[in-house]
């Protein structure tokens, strides 16, 4: 854990393989377009959410 009580996280959940052809949301990371296009300028809480529903959902994907 950090010091903010958030777990400890690579600082971002890009595996790249960036693919978004189909839908909104992309293949490789799990994140949608927006997460990905504002990532730099969400806060860390914001992050945190956006990791728990990936990793829920089965991402980061490599090589798939």
């Amino acid at each position: 854990m950090s010091e903010g009580g958030l777990p400890e996280r690579p600082d971002t959940p890009c595996v790249a393989v960036c693919s978004t052809t189909f839908d909104e949301i992309c293949r490789g990371c799990g994140r949608t377009v927006v997460e990905v296009a504002h990532w730099v300028s969400m806060s860390a809480e914001q992050k945190e959410l956006v990791w728990q529903r990936i990793l829920a959902q089965g991402y980061p994907r490599r090589n798939k």
